[in-house]
């Protein structure tokens, strides 16, 4: 197995005459040699496309079909970066995604055209890959070899930037993390090497390849191992199984709920008889990932690493059960009182593995010693936030056990994960803004009941209003630029916003009561109430004493009770 090379050019540059299958989608499958005429022919096209002096960016608003990994490729080769849009963007956000990248190329397909209809992207040419106009335009190039056409007439080096991901943050609206070549690639293959990924592996590609999880976990390591991958153009659950039998697919990667949509597919008496050995992502939660390997016979293995590349968790065989593992190679971790700068108590947990000790034990991740963050595209002032005091802030909560192991434990206040995809409460705050009904509104996580988070708002109501929540999911669906993720799975509705002394939202409190019954002083019950949209409804409905009931059931049984109980002081039933 071949896993070192200091540039992802390199990697696709090496499957240049090996004709053994290198990449299968739908009915087609490429070998190696293939995949990099592919790539070397765009990155050809590529160069002659960019006007001069621009920032060498292309934006790649597609889904996993197999011009996905040709665009990474080309830049590759070529010496520029691919921006992953997310089609789960919309309006004036979506193109504030491909302005602020300074994509002066964005490749997208047919699928995806009404997405930008009326919007403004002055100097962006724009790439339809399904059609005669892009085939013609392509053509003269089918003859081109890797490192034939690069940007600035030389080879790139590691440290040119590849990747520009997109993350959420403090500051509200997405950052454009920065990805080198040399930190890829070195990614790639430190995973095939711990994987033991081999040329007779095939990587099952079935998240979205616009995030980081699908191409830095996923394509990345069989680039660097030598194996061919499978493409999927979207995750199916029911279609799953069929596709790793299909394709022959020995491994995969996973996110958000992905896990437990594959785990409330029918059981089939077949369900064991497939290729896979390993799946490899965050957030499935101990309880599905035993349910899934009794079911599958397939072990997942929980990861943990910034896409920022700034800190990384590993899993060892001896992590107890609801951990993550141990820092990674490198890093020097801690979890910081993010109020006083100091260490977090270690965490006092009961023999059921229940945190007892949340308040003081929960605090933010950070790396204190060497950080490979790169930073963020034109945003230095959340570089700066991100790197204070010389540390590394990941922006996650944690928890540690006198042993030394990392428990997740949520994200800080302006930080949402919902069903893998990275959300600022800022951006969703500003939408909400609108509700001519609304006074105030705060937008913050709360813990989902599997994995990940939900959004939550609390809104202070103007004088003479009444919540309505007809009125409200009418106002959501009627917003164009609210993505298919942002509208709050609850809502608090409050007479007034909690301040701080400072006249802040006082997100803390807010935070720490999720959903739960708010006492009012002197521990009476709270006059607030919580509205709710069950999953798959559109519809809100009061969370009356029952439906609570049932979803803290739910998180029971996911043993994620515990993300409700941060010492927030808060009673709830059962």
């Amino acid at each position: 197995m071949r896993t070192t090379s200091g540039t992802v050019a390199e990697l696709i540059a090496r499957q240049w005459g090996d004709h053994r299958p290198g990449l299968a989608f739908e009915e087609t499958v490429l070998s190696r040699h293939r995949t990099a005429q592919e790539a070397a022919a765009r990155a050809a096209l590529l160069v002659d496309l960019l006007p001069p002096r621009a920032e060498p960016h292309i934006g790649v608003l597609l889904d996993n079909t197999p011009e996905f990994p040709f665009w990474i490729g080309a830049a590759a080769l070529a010496g520029a970066a691919v921006a992953g849009i997310n089609p789960t963007r919309r309006g004036p956000e979506l193109a504030r995604d491909i302005l602020h990248t300074d994509c002066r190329i964005l490749v997208t397909e047919r699928t995806h055209l009404p997405l930008l209809d009326g919007l403004a992207l002055p100097g962006v040419r724009i790439l339809v890959t399904d059609t005669e106009e892009y085939a013609a335009l392509l053509a003269p190039y089918a003859a081109a070899e890797p490192g034939a056409a690069t940007l600035g007439g030389r080879p790139p080096g590691p440290q040119d930037r590849l990747l520009l991901y997109f993350t959420s943050g403090s500051t509200g609206a997405p950052k454009a993390a920065i990805c080198t070549q040399g930190r890829l690639a070195g990614a790639g293959g430190s995973l095939a090497r711990h994987f033991a990924v081999t040329p007779d592996d095939v990587h099952y590609i079935c998240m979205p390849m616009f995030h980081g999880n699908a191409v830095i976990a996923d394509w990345l390591p069989a680039l660097a191992g030598g194996a061919s991958v499978a493409l999927r153009r979207r995750f199916s659950a029911s279609a799953f199984l069929d596709d790793v039998r299909a394709y022959g697919a020995t491994y995969f990667t996973y996110v958000g709920r992905a896990v437990q949509y594959l785990l409330a597919t029918p059981p089939r008496p077949e369900d064991r008889e497939h290729s896979l050995r390993l799946g490899f992502g965050t957030e499935a939660g101990a309880v599905d990932a035993a349910r899934f390997a009794e079911r599958f016979g397939v072990r997942l293995v929980e990861g943990y690493g910034a896409t920022e590349g700034g800190a990384s968790v590993q899993r060892t065989p001896d992590t107890p059960p609801g951990a993550l593992g141990r820092a990674g190679a490198g890093d020097d971790l801690a979890v910081i009182d993010p109020g006083t700068g100091l260490e977090c108590p270690a965490a006092v947990l009961d023999p059921r593995g229940r945190l007892l000790n949340g308040a003081e034990a929960i605090g933010e991740l950070v790396n204190k010693g060497r950080s490979l963050f790169e930073g963020y595209w034109r945003n230095p002032d959340a570089e700066a936030a991100r790197t204070r005091d010389g540390w590394y802030w990941t922006g996650d909560l944690f928890f540690r056990d006198a042993d030394g192991f990392l428990y997740f434990a949520g994200r800080t206040d302006d930080r949402l994960r919902v069903d893998s995809e990275n959300l600022a409460a800022a951006v969703i705050e500003n939408i909400l803004a609108r509700w001519s009904d609304a006074a105030a509104v705060a937008v913050y996580a709360v813990p989902d009941e599997v994995a990940g988070d939900q959004v939550m708002a609390a809104v202070a109501l103007r004088e003479g209003a009444s919540f309505s929540p007809d009125a409200f999911a009418a106002f959501l669906a009627a917003q164009p630029d609210l993505g298919t993720k942002m509208a709050p799975r609850y809502v608090r509705v409050l007479d007034a916003m909690p301040t701080t002394a400072t006249n802040k939202v006082h997100r803390v409190g807010l935070r720490r009561a999720g959903f739960l019954p708010r006492p009012a002083p002197g521990g009476a019950p709270g006059p607030d109430p919580v509205w709710w949209r069950p999953p798959g409804e559109a519809a809100y409905r009061l969370l009356d004493e029952a439906a609570l009931a049932g979803l803290l059931a739910a998180y029971r049984a996911q043993e994620r009770l515990v993300l409700l109980e941060r010492g927030n002081g808060f009673e709830h039933p059962g």
